[in-house]
């Protein structure tokens, strides 16, 4: 056994944790990452816990954010994005987080890799992962990133300063076209359902929607009661893959099987009241639309924000499996329901000639620098 020290921040972004990690401090073939990374949080673990390193048991927990200067002109900087999944000693570039994005633009400030004008930065950050721009904008002071303020969001205990997050022509980050199959629904055959309408939609990440009713859910069930029906989750699983395929992830459902990130499965239904992971209840009449999603094969404690961001995309798509569950035809901003309270999204999306344009998404997050110093991958 040995271990290795690499320098390293903790910090929350959203309604996750990873490590915010320079790309110099970092060999420079990323095949050569994965031993690193797994031994810094804690993977493989097969009690699904990651009691020996940094993360925390589920996926929103098992990330790692790498960043370092741009490869290209229209950014300042690059950020690749890494799951680490918990179980198999295996990491994945394949996906965003929304949510650990916010930490990105705070921790390139604070780090000195771009400054300021007057009390706000604003960061043009290259995700790698999906070749796409994120635009940060965030409060600054006494050469920090402000971290106080009174923005609170759902999940997490604690107000915030806000991070405002642009996802810059989010359509095809995954797959290269924001209607991967050039429609905006069709059929999956499915062995115990029969053929269910699913939405295939590329926008930020690439995720499969379909309605929660069609799978025998009311929509508003919690996490837990998601881990506990093996039968849905299966059912899940099986449009998981065939989408993949359909898509263009993966080439087999076989294959689809070991692409785990993506796409993500959203359940989705019409307002209806539903009960947070705190207890808190809301109201029908406060949203547009409920939403569960699965994330690495697991129910989302939350929504990963670039499943939000798809979501709202989704919604604004004439025919889609979103757009048919609104309680609305055509909110302004997309208020969903889901497992931690309500998430509002802004999308801008437009009709140009015969195909839809994803012009760009928009939300607001908080995100806190937690410890920094080294982290030591124990390396077998």
């Amino acid at each position: 056994m040995t271990q290795l020290a690499i320098p390293a921040v903790f910090m929350r972004g959203g309604t996750s944790k990873g490590l915010m990690v320079h790309a110099r401090d970092l060999p420079d073939d990323p095949d050569k990452w994965s031993a690193l990374l797994c031994g810094a949080m804690g993977s493989p673990d097969q009690y699904g816990r990651q009691l020996n390193g940094m993360g925390g048991g589920i996926s929103s927990l098992s990330k790692v954010c790498v960043i370092g200067p741009s490869s290209r002109e229209d950014a300042d900087i690059d950020y690749t994005f890494v799951q680490v999944m918990i179980k198999e000693a295996r990491i994945d570039f394949r996906s965003n987080c929304g949510n650990m994005s916010s930490a990105v633009g705070p921790f390139a400030f604070d780090e000195g890799l771009v400054g300021a004008v007057n009390d706000t930065c604003v960061v043009r950050i290259h995700n790698t992962n999906t070749s796409k721009i994120i635009r940060s904008t965030f409060a600054v002071e006494d050469g920090r990133a402000v971290v106080d303020g009174d923005f609170i969001i759902p999940g997490v205990a604690a107000s915030g300063s806000p991070v405002r997050l642009d996802f810059l022509e989010p359509g095809g980050a995954s797959t290269g076209r924001l209607l991967p199959t050039g429609v905006t629904s069709e059929l999956i055959d499915t062995p115990t359902h029969g053929p269910l309408e699913v939405s295939m939609v590329d926008a930020a990440n690439a995720a499969v929607f379909v309605r929660a009713a069609d799978v025998g859910l009311t929509g508003v069930e919690l996490p837990s009661d998601l881990e506990a029906n093996d039968e849905v989750l299966g059912l899940l699983e099986v449009l998981r893959r065939e989408a993949s395929v359909r898509m263009g992830i993966a080439p087999t459902a076989p294959t689809a099987a070991a692409v785990t990130s993506i796409p993500f499965v959203c359940l989705v239904s019409a307002a209806a009241p539903s009960t947070t992971l705190s207890g808190d209840h809301i109201a029908s009449s406060d949203v547009d639309l409920v939403a569960r999603v699965i994330s690495n094969g697991q129910p989302h404690r939350a929504m990963p924000l670039t499943i939000a961001l798809c979501t709202a995309v989704a919604a604004r798509l004439a025919g889609s499996v979103v757009a048919s569950s609104l309680a609305s035809s055509s909110p302004t901003i997309l208020r969903i329901a889901m497992p931690s309270g309500i998430l509002e999204v802004d999308a801008d999306v437009a009709r140009v000639q015969d195909h839809w344009v994803a012009n760009s998404g928009t939300f607001y997050r908080t995100a806190r620098r937690l410890f920094e110093g080294r982290v030591w991958s124990h390396l077998k």
